[in-house]
């Protein structure tokens, strides 16, 4: 069974700016997802089920170390004194149960800090919800891995029927992954000097392959090479590009303090509605996006014509390279159209920024060349990189699920709710599909959005647009095809 992924001992340079930049508490990534269940699981299949997933995925036993000089960057080791009973809690949500009682509890968990001297996960069964149903809440570093990387190191804890989420699984049982000894200092520092020398190296071949099929190309076609060279250099200052302030005149302020939203929306109908308009389920999802902000800020009465986006793209790969675990993304940012009423045009507006960024020459060597300026002395990088994200007004993010009912020790899982982190922005939205529908978690920085509840309203009419638009376009077709 397994995850299939590949788990280095080191953290990619991507990683590792994400894991040093929380220096700034307002800049700490973690990532959290909640579970509706239909039912209380079977509390003792639960543990045997979250035992199992420790030993299969490496991350769950390991905490982060670090050589005491700094020379490599952080290093997973085996936890020698891992505790489930720390990491595995049972709670009940009190009050009226419901969902907004759930999400009550979850947001002093999203705003606390990890133990560093532990995995850098945690998660809560919480039992007492209405009509008898429970809810799960994972809690997880983002560190540790991606949207797209955390659906595959969790898929073993699902199982696809009832009672085959009660069965043990004895190819699991029997797998036991052996914790490896401790390193002392003098070999944490000497692995850190190994690890760095091998890391140039393949760098300094990857630089040196690069050089010589550029002059290849230069002595074949010497002004195409040179315009290509032009281009990457101009596409890298496009990225890196710094943002002084947010352009929202009202979500300007950033704090400590979290607030966690969350709405339901038929899936069908979300795709039906973005090819009515031309585009993809993203383009949909950034379409509604943009007009419940635009709803917001009418609403507040500080109306705005564009806003600083943020939104991760995969370029996580099929080969041996996308098998390693961790985060294989790259943050793009773009201005996106807010004032802009109709949603045909504004997809389209949305559409063509998103292909301009996902079209950038420098696109897929952003992250290695981020994470080289990352070993700069003195903080440098985790300053440049916190001015940049405390000014993005809003990051949003599309992670696809499973697409049928899965199970969870004899319970069924009815909604999954995904919380990215602000990580320095106004607000995160996620959206997350599975089994018809999208649970979509809006996680607001309470400094910056003084009125969550309305613009929880404002993000459903947003939705609500493009939905109802998805209505229409499945009854036309469905009438054409009788």
């Amino acid at each position: 069974m397994g995850d299939s992924f590949h788990y280095d001992d080191y953290m990619s340079d991507f990683d590792a700016g994400m894991w040093s930049v929380e220096q700034d508490p307002r800049l700490r990534s973690t990532i959290l997802t909640i579970w509706i269940l239909d039912r209380m699981p079977d509390e003792k299949r639960f543990e045997e089920v979250i035992r199992e997933v420790v030993r299969e995925v490496p991350r769950f036993g390991q905490r982060v170390v670090q050589d005491a000089l700094g020379l490599g960057p952080p290093r997973w080791e085996d936890d020698p004194a891992f505790d489930l009973d720390f990491h595995m809690r049972r709670v009940d949500v009190g009050d009226d149960g419901s969902l907004r009682a759930l999400l009550d509890l979850a947001q002093p968990v999203a705003m606390q800090a990890f133990d560093k001297d532990r995995p850098l996960w945690e998660i809560y069964l919480v039992g007492g919800m209405e009509r008898g149903r429970a809810g799960v809440i994972l809690k997880l570093h983002h560190a540790i891995s991606d949207g797209v990387g955390m659906v595959r190191m969790t898929k073993n804890m699902m199982a696809r029927d009832r009672q085959a989420s009660l069965a043990p699984r004895p190819s699991m049982r029997a797998r036991s992954r052996e914790a490896r000894p401790q390193l002392t200092d003098r070999e944490l520092m000497s692995e850190a000097i190994t690890h760095r020398v091998g890391q140039g190296t393949d760098q300094t071949r990857r630089l040196l392959g690069g050089a010589l099929a550029l002059v290849g190309d230069v002595a074949r076609a010497p002004g195409e090479a040179i315009g290509r060279v032009r281009d990457w250099i101009g596409s890298l200052g496009r990225l890196a590009e710094p943002i002084e302030e947010p352009m929202s005149p009202l979500m300007r302020d950033r704090g400590m303090a979290l607030g966690l939203r969350a709405l339901s929306i038929p899936l069908e109908e979300l795709k039906a509605g973005s090819k009515a308009l031309g585009g993809t389920l993203n383009d949909g999802f950034l379409t509604a996006i943009t007009g419940g902000l635009r709803l917001y800020h009418e609403r507040m009465g500080e109306p705005v014509q564009e806003l600083h986006a943020t939104m991760p793209i995969n370029v996580r790969s099929d080969d041996e390279e996308g098998r390693k675990a961790g985060n294989q993304f790259v943050s793009s940012r773009f201005l996106v159209p807010i004032a802009e009423r109709d949603p045909s045009r504004r997809l389209n507006i949305l559409r063509e920024r998103v292909l301009g960024v996902r079209g950038e020459p420098a696109l897929n060597s952003f992250g290695e060349v981020m994470g080289t300026l990352n070993r700069l002395p003195g903080g440098i990088m985790d300053r440049m990189v916190a001015g940049m994200l405390t000014s993005i007004d809003f990051a949003a993010s599309n992670v696809p699920g499973p697409r049928r009912w899965t199970y969870l020790a004899g319970a069924r899982i009815d909604q999954m709710i995904p919380f990215g982190p602000p990580a320095g922005a106004a607000i995160n939205v996620t959206l997350f599909s599975y089994a018809g529908s999208c649970g979509v978690g809006i996680n607001v920085d309470r400094a910056a959005v003084t009125d969550p509840e309305l613009l929880e309203e404002c993000l459903q009419a947003g939705f609500d647009e493009i939905t109802e638009l998805g209505e229409r376009f499945l009854e036309e077709t469905e009438s054409r095809s009788e």
